[in-house]
């Protein structure tokens, strides 16, 4: 039960409200934006929630236990906080929002009625439309170490501790060009050999894109050409002369972690762990294994 300020039960009870809902939007970047549905802007809080975003939303599907709650926000894309720009940037991907009740007429009474996460984002024209999930959605994800050949950290992370802010783990370079889709000509990174990059990551510095990160599929030579291809298509124009920021990958192998970053020590893999072959192994007369058993696989 959640608990009502008295004002706002003794409105709720007259019968005749004056509510409206609105929406606080924090991005990962640290950004935070409000919308409102009512027609005129709210402020309460110490925040203002815009009106002209023209937010609605549907039900609210609530369910007992860990279920998990979510509800579809829709809108137009007519607000300067709110801009396809920064939809295609995926800006607003596992961003947090919070979703209150408040009365427009005095709005020191309001509401907390959801928070979740902002998930899948589809847009159709000048419209948008954005799944919103809620805080039990954390707990199905996985949890813990994972027992497997290759490492489960995050290249630069605690785990992996590789520092990758020194010169031989990143770099700068400048677009040259695209083919608007998933392929960058580069200029910038002549130091480095190829596939150095592959895996790595990406922050733009400049242009439609900056501050925002995306992965690196392969990092390659061609002739006098240094060609980065990207994850994923870029739906947002990259122009020449855009500047980025880029540090290494890697392919989670004890063989990379050793030869490439000197890192073995802080492998969170386990190479030596034994494998299917082990399982689906059978005895076999003629082989033996160091004096163990006599098996085949």
């Amino acid at each position: 039960m959640r608990p009502v300020q008295p004002a706002l039960q003794a409105h709720l009870d007259t019968g005749a409200t004056t509510l409206c809902h609105c929406w606080m939007v924090s991005r990962q970047d640290g950004t935070e934006h409000g919308f409102t549905d009512h027609d005129r802007s709210v402020t309460f809080d110490g925040f203002t929630y815009q009106a002209a975003s023209g937010f609605t939303a549907t039900d609210i599907e609530q369910n007992l236990g860990l279920s998990v709650d979510n509800f579809d926000v829709l809108g137009a894309l007519n607000s300067a906080d709110l801009n396809t720009e920064d939809l295609l940037a995926r800006r607003y991907d596992g961003a947090t929002l919070r979703m209150y009740i408040v009365n427009w007429d005095d709005p020191t009474q309001f509401l907390l009625m959801f928070k979740g996460t902002i998930g899948d984002t589809t847009r159709n024209g000048q419209r948008f439309q954005a799944e919103v999930r809620g805080l039990s959605h954390a707990l199905e994800q996985p949890v813990g170490r994972v027992y497997q050949h290759i490492c489960d950290a995050v290249i630069g992370d605690p785990q992996c501790k590789v520092d990758l802010t020194q010169t031989q783990f990143s770099g700068s370079g400048s677009v040259l060009t695209t083919d608007g889709v998933s392929t960058l000509t580069t200029s910038g990174l002549e130091g480095f050999s190829s596939e150095w990059f592959s895996l790595g990551r990406l922050t733009w510095m400049s242009g439609s894109l900056q501050g925002t990160t995306i992965d690196i599929r392969n990092h390659r030579i061609d002739g006098t050409d240094i060609i980065l291809d990207l994850w994923e298509p870029v739906l947002v124009p990259i122009n020449a002369g855009d500047i980025f920021d880029i540090t290494a990958g890697c392919d989670k192998t004890f063989e990379t972690c050793k030869a490439k970053f000197s890192n073995q020590l802080n492998f969170q893999g386990f190479p030596h762990i034994p494998g299917t072959d082990w399982i689906t192994g059978y005895p076999n007369r003629g082989e033996q294994n160091d004096g163990g058993p006599l098996i085949s696989s």
